[in-house]
């Protein structure tokens, strides 16, 4: 695997993967305008987008249809640079009517515990934990 990342001006850079997709990268201090995430953002998202897509990949094969998926994430870090993550927690959302709680809470925890590559290198420096939400899909006229 590759990439490359450029710098563009004040702290913002462009980083391109070997697939040709890029992304900005951007800080709040230190000479940046807050133009884009910030690296430590941009690995709590690639954290959720590792155990998102290992959990939707999961009930496709296990049949479970949905009418809505996200997941929030919430970390904290140390105070001393190089300010590491110490905590993350995940809460898996998910709306549907007769999701089965058994099936996605599988889904989760083979994620959790033997697919997501992001969540296993982000363990071994931070305590991860979860939840999840099961909500009916809202009827039109009802929100």
């Amino acid at each position: 695997m590759e990439a490359r990342v450029r710098f563009v001006e004040g702290m913002q850079f462009v980083g391109t993967s070997a697939s040709g997709h890029a992304l900005a990268l951007d800080s709040r201090g230190e000479g940046g305008a807050n133009t884009a995430p910030s690296p430590m953002e941009l690995v709590l998202i690639a954290l959720g987008g590792c155990t998102g897509m290992d959990v939707v990949s999961i009930l496709r094969k296990m049949r479970v249809g949905w009418e809505r998926f996200e997941i929030a994430l919430q970390a904290e870090r140390a105070e001393e640079h190089p300010k590491p993550f110490t905590k993350i927690h995940l809460t898996y959302r998910i709306w549907g009517d007769g999701i089965p709680e058994d099936k996605l809470k599988r889904a989760i925890e083979l994620s959790q515990e033997r697919y997501c590559s992001v969540g296993a290198m982000l363990a071994k420096g931070a305590e991860i934990t979860y939840g999840y939400e099961i909500n009916p899909e809202p009827r039109p006229g009802t929100q």
